[in-house]
């Protein structure tokens, strides 16, 4: 089921959210003690912001401000906290968010609309792949959005292909919750023990943390390694605790549809501005409906392109393309900007590959060094050249490699203290 309001014109939706925007800001001036000293501090009248393009009258706000006044973000008491989940701490130290009863339920109503995007209806029964423990907001949603749906759940967990697998075998899931490149290992132990996956029912699975497409929508390396061997259909969502609202691709698979009635998206420049249409820049959101921790223009640290055609599904919002990197994570190295998704897709170019991890550092000299280490099944001069001659010609410029050992890059990759794996390590002098 489409919302309504998804199916609007353009103008229909932009008038939609700028009366929503109107409640939101008297709502954050009232009860954030970190907008109401800052609206104060730049003389803002809120009365003055009235229309989507208002909001560049009003300051951004980014990850540093949410760790520095953390609490200061809170718009109500500490006895009206559901749920107290955490930011993965990727860029920096994890932030703390609250979710009231009612932030939880709009949790809920956002993944349902996601899922039933994606193609999951009432009746299906979902695997979770990922965690729910560790004040993992992710992990909660997709369990409230499914159980809103009427959709059962077999929660999992992360990781041990073996348990999964079973659990496919036992309960028939139709849809799967995922890492992508965990589908990878699913796929290799289900060979190594004679399960036909292509027989498993599994009809699809909604990925999560990686990408799965280039940017012009068409597959990237990953998405085609899992599916030459496993025929199921793959769906791309995006979010993050901060947004509390997800992106995520329908079956036609050119970018993760935009959910007006939950946030509002800007895509700006250096300067803060809004790019040129087409053109990539930052991802910044102002958050609609969220009781506990709204949010004002927060800059994600996202690169990313929007597309505004329409799509054949019905839906008349803007989606999301497949981010571009982060913009802490970008390098500049020979005069080459470089991310690490490029890098890592790249990577993927060759299965005789474990498993790696990337590092940048700085220099002698002061400027970005990469460092790619990597554990492989026979390790041979003549393997590291073609890596090496394979980066210079999709990205003209070749980083050092070297071999590791795989039980070394998973202890790394697999920290028990983070959510997720980790390929990419910023050692740079001067971080941001």
């Amino acid at each position: 089921m489409i919302p309504e309001i998804e199916t609007k014109t353009e103008q229909e939706i932009k008038f939609f959210q700028e009366e929503k925007l109107m409640d939101l800001l008297k709502y954050v001036n009232e009860n954030s003690p970190y907008y109401k000293k800052l609206f104060k501090k730049n003389n803002i009248e809120i009365r003055n912001i009235k229309t989507i393009e208002d909001l560049q009258l009003l300051p951004v706000t980014n990850k540093e401000d949410l760790q520095q006044y953390n609490d200061d973000f809170m718009c109500v008491p500490v006895s009206k906290v559901i749920d107290f989940a955490t930011t993965s701490g990727t860029l920096g130290d994890p932030v703390t968010f609250g979710l009231t009863d009612s932030d939880l339920d709009r949790l809920a109503y956002n993944e349902a609309i996601s899922f039933d995007c994606a193609g999951i209806k009432e009746g299906d029964v979902v695997q979770l792949m990922t965690t729910m423990d560790r004040r993992f907001m992710a992990g909660l949603a997709y369990f409230l959005g499914l159980r809103k749906m009427k959709v059962g759940v077999v929660r999992v967990g992360a990781g041990i292909p073996e348990l999964q697998w079973d659990s496919i075998l036992k309960y028939k899931p139709s849809y799967l919750i995922t890492v992508p490149s965990f589908l990878l290992k699913m796929i290799e132990y289900a060979e190594n023990h004679n399960i036909d996956f292509n027989a498993s029912g599994v009809k699809g699975a909604i990925c999560i943390g990686e990408p799965l497409r280039n940017q012009d929508f068409s597959m990237n390396i990953l998405s085609k390694k899992i599916t030459d061997k496993w025929n199921i259909d793959l769906f791309s969502t995006y979010a993050s605790t901060e947004m509390s609202t997800a992106f995520t691709e329908c079956e036609h698979s050119i970018g993760g549809h935009h959910h007006p009635e939950l946030i509002i998206i800007e895509v700006l420049d250096d300067e803060n501005k809004p790019v040129k249409n087409g053109k990539p820049g930052e991802l910044t959101f102002t958050t609609l409906g969220v009781e506990a921790m709204p949010l004002v223009r927060f800059k994600t640290g996202d690169i990313v392109q929007l597309h505004e055609e329409p799509c054949a599904c019905g839906r008349n919002t803007t989606r999301v393309g497949p981010v571009i990197g982060r913009k802490k994570q970008m390098i500049k190295y020979k005069g080459t900007t470089l991310y690490p998704p490029a890098m890592i897709d790249v990577l993927n170019d060759f299965d005789a590959i474990e498993c790696h991890i990337i590092e940048v550092l700085t220099n002698e000299i002061g400027t970005d060094e990469i460092v790619i280490k990597i554990a492989v099944k026979e390790e041979s001069p003549v393997f590291l050249q073609e890596i090496k001659d394979h980066f210079r010609a999709k990205l003209r410029v070749t980083p050092k490699i070297e071999f590791s050992t795989k039980e070394s890059l998973n202890k790394l990759i697999f920290n028990p203290m983070s959510r997720k794996p980790i390929n990419f390590f910023d050692k740079r002098k001067n971080d941001f």
